[in-house]
Formats: C-alpha cells, sequence, structure tokens
C-alpha cells in the first residue's frame, strides 16, 4: 500500500500561481508522498508531450511512483457523430497514460444534472456507456492499462450503478476508481457502499467531508446531496466520514494499491493535503 495525493488536490495554487504543475509533482514527494495522481485539470495533456516526459522524468528524480492518470468524459452525447468522437478522444487520452508509464487511469462515463440523474435514465443509456466503456478497455490491454470509472458526478455515483457499469462492460482491464467520500454525494453511507465495490476496485481515493441534514442550513460554503442534504470538503480524517472504519474495510479486503488522497476543503491546500497524507498513514497503521 502506498500513500499519496492527485494533483487535483494542489489545483487551487497552481491556479494561483503559488506552483506550476510540474511542482505539484516534487511538492507530493517533498511532504510525504509516495505517488502522484495526476488530474490535469484545465492542461491538455494530448497536446503537451513534453510535459508528460517531464512529468516522469520528476516523480523519477523524487522518488515516488506516477499511479494513475484521470480525466473527465461524457458519453451521453446528442448524436453518434459526438459520441465517437468523445471516445476517440479518450482513446488519446489513453496514450498519454502509457507515456506516463501508468498502468491505471480513469475516466468518468456520463453526468446528467440531479433531476435527469434518475435509474430510469441510467438503465436507457448504460447500453452505450458499456460500449464506450469497453472500446477504450480494449484499446488501453494493448498498453497493459486497466481503466476505471469512478464514483463521480451524481448520475453514476451510486456503489449499485458502478457495479452495474463494470459488469455490463465485463471486461478484466475495467473496474472502478473507488472514492469513499464521493458516495455522500448520492446519500450513500460511506462505509456501506465502500465495502460493497472493494472487490471491483484498481484504485482508491480517500476523501472526508462535513455533513449536514437537508433542513440544517449551513450556509455559504456547501454544496447539495442528490437528497438535498449539504456538504463542505474536510482535511482527510477531520470530517464526518468514520474513516477508521473504512480504512480498516479497505485493509481487511486485502486491497495493497495506492490511497490517493483529494482534498477539497477551504483550508489552504498544500496544508489540508500535508495533513491528509499524515492522518492516513497513522490511520492506516492503527487499524
Amino acid at each position: 500500500m502506498k500513500v499519496g495525493l492527485s494533483t487535483y488536490s494542489l489545483s487551487r495554487a497552481v491556479a494561483d500561481g503559488e506552483m506550476t504543475f510540474l511542482d505539484t509533482v516534487k511538492w507530493i514527494a517533498d511532504n510525504g508522498g509516495e505517488h502522484v495522481e495526476i488530474s490535469s485539470g484545465k492542461i491538455n495533456l494530448t497536446e503537451e508531450p513534453a510535459l508528460v516526459e517531464a512529468i516522469r522524468k520528476q516523480a523519477d528524480v523524487s522518488g515516488i511512483d506516477v499511479s494513475d492518470y484521470a480525466i473527465g468524459a461524457q458519453f451521453v452525447q446528442p448524436d453518434e457523430a459526438s459520441y465517437e468522437a468523445e471516445i476517440a478522444r479518450v482513446m488519446k487520452h489513453v496514450d498519454v497514460a502509457h507515456a506516463l508509464g501508468v498502468k491505471l487511469m480513469r475516466h468518468d462515463v456520463a453526468s446528467r444534472p440531479i433531476p435527469d440523474a434518475t435509474l430510469v435514465n441510467f438503465i436507457a443509456d448504460l447500453p452505450k456507456l458499456a460500449e464506450a466503456c469497453r472500446r477504450i478497455a480494449d484499446y488501453a490491454a494493448q498498453y497493459g492499462i486497466t481503466t476505471s470509472v469512478e464514483n463521480h458526478g451524481y448520475y453514476i455515483q451510486h456503489s449499485d450503478r458502478v457495479q452495474a457499469l463494470v459488469h455490463a462492460v465485463g471486461r478484466d482491464n475495467y473496474r472502478t476508481t473507488l472514492d469513499i467520500g464521493n458516495f455522500m454525494c448520492a446519500d450513500e453511507d460511506s462505509v456501506v457502499a465502500t465495502r460493497k465495490n472493494l472487490p471491483i476496485a484498481s484504485m482508491v481515493h480517500i476523501k472526508d467531508f462535513y455533513l449536514r441534514p437537508f433542513h440544517q442550513n449551513p450556509g455559504e460554503g456547501w454544496f447539495r446531496t442528490a437528497g438535498g442534504n449539504y456538504l463542505r470538503g474536510a482535511i482527510v480524517g477531520q470530517g464526518d466520514i468514520d474513516i477508521r472504519t473504512v480504512l480498516k474495510a479497505i485493509k481487511d479486503s486485502g486491497y495493497d494499491g495506492y490511497l490517493s488522497i483529494e482534498f477539497e476543503g477551504k483550508e489552504s491546500c498544500t496544508y489540508g493535503s500535508k495533513v491528509g497524507m499524515e492522518n492516513v498513514r497513522r490511520l492506516w497503521d492503527e487499524v
């Protein structure tokens, strides 16, 4: 098991000009991370081959793994041409994952606004979503890469929907990036949902949230779950997720891959990321 950080956690510092994207790799290593997960945000790495190589070299120099490459994707499209174009675009990012030297890649699958993120729509969309993911997984297989869906974006956030998609794709190299916090966005208990989906996990994201019920509006700085409850990002280990029980479930399952911390809190992203990594390492040893 290796504890590390998604570059997403430091995106605020990059946006504010406090560090470059390449600096994030060195920062993670300098602050105790054992791997870096590449989430490039607004940087299109298919157009930045020099940066891809620089990331790989910086990780080597810093002595950490490049664990995973994560991108967005949307296979709910208005027409067949757009659908095919999106599949082709994601395949180009598979080439980036190979250039980075990773064996894990997460691409999103679909999102819909909350009123449309219904089970009925999911069942109707599932065949086309599975076809897209299957074709991309087959393309990634030539590189020995396992692709995955994250429980992400309201529409495919429920543990059962993730399981249904992975089963429908039916490829050994297609699994899930299991985010313990994102289940809360679909009003699922993190402990229960994590235990359900651990058998199909290729990667685990560790994040934390503060939770308040729908009838207790806490004011500015919070966002709503699918069911109308309130969430706010927290430093891992300081929010309302039972992190100890979640980590024990992960440990007891035999999972021995990467744990990637994602920080979304209001504190400084460097402070929140560093404390989060320290907490996960300490709590992992305690459980």
